[in-house]
């Protein structure tokens, strides 16, 4: 019996996901491995390989499966995609429910804006709060030198308000505007006397910057934020996407079942 349409759809399908899933394991492995990369590169590369581990792993299922008649894998295949879109669905409900809180702070007569951690979801504070996650995230900023374009600057004070800086930028890079520091660049103040109470005040250095800022942990999980948001909409539109896959997955199982039980009873006829 000649491949049905679902079927040819899901080998063709699959075998573009394999070959997808090539380069993603190798730059998983790269970032691994590489002589000089970072701690954050090191950290990203694991979900990267069990991601491209994954999408071969089930690629070839579907692919095997779907070609070959090989019922069993096709179900694996299924299973697979069935758990896939449990697991996007579930992520994209949590990244909009924990993002549902806070905004950054319009300063008067400033560009950019302040951020304040208690503004976010006590999930997201959390998170950047517990000290063994704060010191990977710090050095990864640090190491992506996040505020090296404001260092290398060179503009008056009414410049640097006029500016719009990033979340990140805002919170680690610079004292929050109630210190009332003296500016000598984006990343250098002068520390004068102030009235102010927030503690990030206390905190900064010109050398450390505000790293350890209250700040720079709002800039971060305002950056998740959008990002996650981002993120939720992309997922939205590939849950419709993996959806279909999976239903045209359903009708070729159904067209291997439906051959086996004919070739079957084709056999048994002239036993």
């Amino acid at each position: 019996m000649a491949f049905r349409l679902s079927n040819n759809l899901i080998g063709i399908l699959n075998f573009v996901t394999f070959l997808l899933s090539v380069p993603i394991l190798g730059a998983g492995i790269w970032l691994g491995h590489r002589a000089d990369g970072t701690e954050c590169e090191r950290y990203l590369s694991a979900p990267v390989i069990a991601f491209g581990v994954f999408l071969l792993a089930v690629s070839l299922a579907g692919l095997v499966g779907a070609c070959c008649r090989v019922t069993w894998l096709l179900w694996v295949y299924l299973l697979a995609m069935f758990v896939l879109i449990v697991a996007v669905f579930c992520v994209t409900v949590f990244a909009f429910a924990v993002t549902n809180r806070g905004a950054g702070e319009a300063v008067s007569g400033r560009g950019y804006k302040e951020y304040r951690l208690g503004d976010y979801s006590n999930w997201l504070q959390k998170r950047v709060e517990s000290t063994k996650n704060w010191n990977r995230i710090r050095s990864c900023l640090q190491d992506s030198k996040v505020c090296k374009s404001m260092q290398e600057k060179r503009e008056t004070f009414a410049d640097f308000m006029r500016s719009d800086l990033s979340p990140i930028e805002s919170g680690c890079c610079k004292p929050p505007t109630s210190c009332q520091f003296t500016y000598e660049s984006g990343t250098n103040w002068t520390k004068t006397p102030t009235s102010s109470v927030d503690p990030d005040c206390s905190t900064w250095s010109n050398e450390a910057l505000c790293y350890n800022c209250q700040s720079c942990k709002a800039g971060v999980v305002a950056t998740f934020k959008r990002d996650w948001k981002r993120v939720a909409v992309v997922n939205i539109v590939f849950l419709v996407f993996i959806i279909i896959v999976y239903s045209v997955g359903c009708c070729a199982f159904r067209n291997n079942r439906r051959d086996n039980a004919y070739r079957g009873g084709w056999k048994g006829g002239y036993a």
